[in-house]
């Protein structure tokens, strides 16, 4: 809940003229007024060869994923921004992630931030025990695909619970390498689309943290952390 809190105040924050540090600074506060701990701030990520310097990921138009907040990152009308936070909480991790549309939009943008956003709700519809992985993985892809657009690959989601990355990875697409375990009761996943309006090939930037596509085209990135139930899914990072 916690993450949801934080993430529905930054979406009622966003507007033309903020910067994502701003954004940064109410995340952080927010973290520490409840004793939690920011999952982020100083993971060590050894492709990075770094720690993370901030509480928040947040990373506009064609950055995928990895954005670090800055004083320099102004949001202009008709940006999207991708906000992803994981915290520490009573020894339990939440992470969760959501685009927003910065004042007005184009439609074909909004349609991108739609189609990602109705492809995780069909991924935690398939969470149900005794599915397997693939099926949870496969209709992201398929609906993503089916609406012209395409599912980077580099970055998937993944279990979450006592720590913030767990077994199994969980990819957006179907990988027959990887394995494809039945769900259980008990499990907790952390689905996380994040979609390209164009080719899904993404480079990282000299900064060593934000992943963009190549070809520039703009991106979506919607993560909640799901728990298999013997009454159905339930989604831990919202009301």
């Amino acid at each position: 809940m916690l993450v949801w809190q934080i993430l529905d105040e930054l979406t009622k924050m966003v507007a033309p003229g903020l910067s994502t540090l701003d954004l940064e600074k109410v995340a952080e506060k927010r973290v520490n007024e409840v004793g939690a701990e920011a999952a982020f701030k100083g993971y060590y990520v050894p492709a990075a060869g770094r720690r993370f310097p901030c509480v928040l990921c947040t990373s506009i138009n064609e950055e995928v994923v990895h954005g670090v907040p800055s004083a320099k990152r102004v949001l202009r009308e008709g940006d999207i921004v991708k906000v992803d936070i994981g915290v520490k909480l009573d020894g339990y991790y939440g992470d969760s992630a959501t685009t927003i549309a910065v004042g007005k939009i184009a439609p074909e943008t909004q349609r991108l931030m739609d189609v990602t956003k109705e492809s995780l709700e069909l991924a935690i519809a398939r969470m149900v025990e005794g599915s397997r992985l693939f099926d949870v993985c496969g209709c992201v892809e398929d609906h993503v695909t089916r609406h012209g657009y395409t599912v980077v690959r580099e970055f998937v989601g993944h279990g979450i619970g006592r720590k913030l990355h767990e077994e199994p990875h969980v990819p957006n697409y179907v990988d027959k390498k990887m394995s494809n375990p039945r769900l259980r009761e008990g499990m907790v996943l952390a689905v996380e689309p994040m979609v390209s309006a164009g080719a899904p090939d993404t480079k990282v930037l000299s900064d060593r943290w934000t992943a963009v596509t190549k070809d520039g085209s703009n991106a979506a990135h919607y993560e909640h952390c799901i728990a298999v139930t013997s009454n159905g899914p339930w989604v831990l990072t919202r009301p």
